[in-house]
């Protein structure tokens, strides 16, 4: 197909397209001809999976282009690309080193420990988690570590609901593309459920409130 089919089937301009072809993101077509290039099938699904990248995922142009060349190197496990995918989703706090990130920190990677997780103790993750633990602390909720065991029972249910899902796809880029989607997606699911659980743990707990009411 022609540069401006492709630009249809994809809903990418054709501006677009090329500034993708510049940095990297996107094969350049075969050449039929000095001016003209021909673009399959593979070409529209890149487009996608950049889409979903950017649009999605929030990634940059530079960490999109890490995980194009997570993609196409053939020699890199599944779970590596997925880790390329998904590691910039991650947020990062910037807070500085102190005595509670430290104290944090060693939770987290006893947590991490105690329950066989292959992860990474010091990775970007890990480092959100004790962030936000140590924040509960300043606020006087310290003692919030005490649940963190029930958080992970569930963040483990939802991970294995996460790929269960993404291993229906075959193709590595279907599989970066899931992964992402559902990442993101998939957090803004949870979060929604979330609200709904309290809704009605409140009411199991505190007393039913008027009806349509309950936590938020």
């Amino acid at each position: 197909m022609r540069i401006g089919e492709l630009s249809r089937r994809a809903g990418v301009s054709v501006p677009t397209i090329k500034f993708y072809v510049r940095e990297g993101l996107l094969p350049a077509g075969e050449l039929t001809s000095p001016n003209q290039a021909s673009y399959g099938e593979t070409h529209v699904q890149r487009l996608r999976l950049i889409r979903a990248l950017l649009d999605v995922g929030g990634l940059s142009v530079a960490a999109i282009r890490d995980v194009v060349t997570a993609v196409d190197d053939p020699g890199r496990p599944v779970h590596m690309v997925l880790g390329a995918a998904t590691r910039p989703l991650v947020p990062r706090y910037g807070r500085e080193p102190d005595g509670g990130i430290e104290e944090a920190r060693k939770t987290v990677a006893g947590l991490i420990e105690a329950r066989g997780w292959h992860a990474d103790p010091s990775g970007p993750a890990s480092d959100a988690l004790a962030t936000a633990l140590v924040a509960l602390d300043e606020l006087g909720h310290g003692r919030f570590v005490e649940v963190l065991g029930a958080y992970a029972d569930a963040a483990e249910g939802v991970a294995r609901a996460d790929l269960d899902y993404v291993a229906h796809h075959v193709a590595r880029e279907e599989l970066v593309e899931s992964a992402v989607i559902g990442t993101v997606l998939g957090d803004a699911i949870f979060a929604a459920l979330r609200r709904l659980a309290h809704m009605d743990a409140s009411n199991r707990t505190f007393g039913r409130t008027e009806e349509g009411g309950g936590a938020e």
